[in-house]
């Protein structure tokens, strides 16, 4: 899969762009690839759905904080989730972008007074879009380490399959409506002391479609949508994290009279590990180790995303220790390596003790061997000297 150009170089904003300026900008991209303006040029119908695709993203106050926190990713870019300009039909971008078009652009399809005109065949007007859904999936360390793939039922508004929500009882069970003749738009004149001003409001007759149902669907009552249980499968992709959501694009609600539908908006949580705990891309896991184990060095199992498994522990190790495992932690979302496995170093110190064990800890003391030196002090608190600086 080819790597995604980043939204803001599309449309040749900082990131730091107002809204104001993201919509100039993806204005003059619109007009600059637009199929009318390059008859047959695939290259430039490319861009003008890329462009798009940005616009969408960036025009959105929570997909654009999604996607400035999460890249790709976080709209679901970097998975097949979410928008793609690629993914609609030239109807559908215009009918959700045209109003940045109106008025001033002569021939261009999408670009007239009317919003979208001619794509389709229909007529121009408002298309609706259904409702986001969102919900929460639940992720053990071993699935953000992987990847998995999640089925998941959700209750939601579905296309209607008698009328294929159009929400018509057949297909010439529509009127132009009359009251704005299938613009979608009422345009009013008003005159002023600086001159004739006009004002342009969605249609209220025919709520900005410009037609009417004649005859309804009885199954949806001329709704085009009903509710029902729909199994979606999600695939997750591996380095996910707590609080991320992606974005299925068209899994939401279905909408009205065959319009666009909403997006399926999923929560990453994760279940917390019995033993491991997450720094990022790192995982980090605290060893106890006995008296004896320390001092003696040995081997000990420990558990690993991957099952458990054993590490050498040198003699004489010192509390505070830190053992790194390389590249035994989480993939990074961005694809840019693999994080560590720390394993922490702790010594247990019993705290009960028999006569019998007294007694041989206090001959143990009396060894040179048992007391630290000069160098040693040095260099078991030089480990945090910084906590105190």
């Amino acid at each position: 899969m080819a790597t995604k150009r980043d939204y803001y170089e599309i449309l040749e904003v900082a990131k730091t762009a107002s809204a104001d300026e993201i919509k100039k900008a993806y204005r003059k991209k619109a007009i600059q690839y637009h199929p009318d303006k390059n008859p047959g040029d695939k290259s430039a119908e490319e861009k003008f759905k890329e462009a798009a695709e940005a616009y969408e993203v960036l025009s959105n106050d929570d997909k654009r904080k999604r996607y400035d926190q999460f890249g790709h990713a976080g709209v679901g870019g970097a998975s097949g989730y979410g928008y793609s300009g690629g993914g609609m039909s030239m109807e559908d971008i215009f009918s959700q972008f045209g109003d940045i078009f109106e008025g001033g652009f002569g021939h261009f399809r999408g670009f007239s007074g009317g919003g979208f005109s001619n794509f389709g065949g229909g007529a121009s007007g408002r298309t609706n879009r259904g409702a986001d859904l969102r919900v929460k999936v639940k992720l053990s360390l071993k699935e953000i380490a992987t990847g998995v793939e999640k089925k998941i039922k959700v209750n939601k508004y579905v296309a209607c399959s008698h009328c294929k929500g159009s929400g018509a009882e057949n297909a010439g069970a529509y009127s132009t409506c009359s009251a704005c003749r299938g613009t979608g738009h009422i345009t009013r004149t008003m005159n002023t002391i600086l001159g004739q001003m006009q004002t342009r409001t969605v249609c209220p007759e025919c709520n900005g479609e410009g037609r009417k149902i004649t005859k309804k669907c009885p199954h949806c009552n001329g709704e085009g949508i009903l509710r029902s249980d729909d199994v979606i499968t999600i695939n997750i992709p591996a380095g996910v994290a707590e609080g991320m959501q992606l974005s299925l694009g068209g899994k939401g609600n279905a909408a009205r009279h065959g319009g666009i539908n909403g997006d399926l908006l999923v929560l990453i949580e994760e279940e917390p590990h019995p033993e491991l705990i997450r720094d990022q891309s790192d995982i980090i896991y605290n060893l106890l180790l006995t008296f004896p184990q320390a001092a003696m060095g040995g081997t000990v199992e420990i558990p690993t995303l991957d099952g458990k498994a054993k590490i050498k522990i040198e003699q004489g190790t010192q509390p505070g220790k830190v053992l790194r495992l390389k590249n035994k932690g989480l993939p990074s979302l961005n694809h840019y390596g693999t994080g560590d496995l720390l394993i922490n170093i702790g010594v247990y110190v019993p705290e009960n003790l028999t006569k019998e064990q007294k007694e041989m800890l206090v001959k143990m003391e009396e060894s040179p061997n048992f007391q630290p030196n000069l160098s040693t002090k040095e260099k078991f608190f030089s480990k945090f000297k910084n906590m105190f600086d």
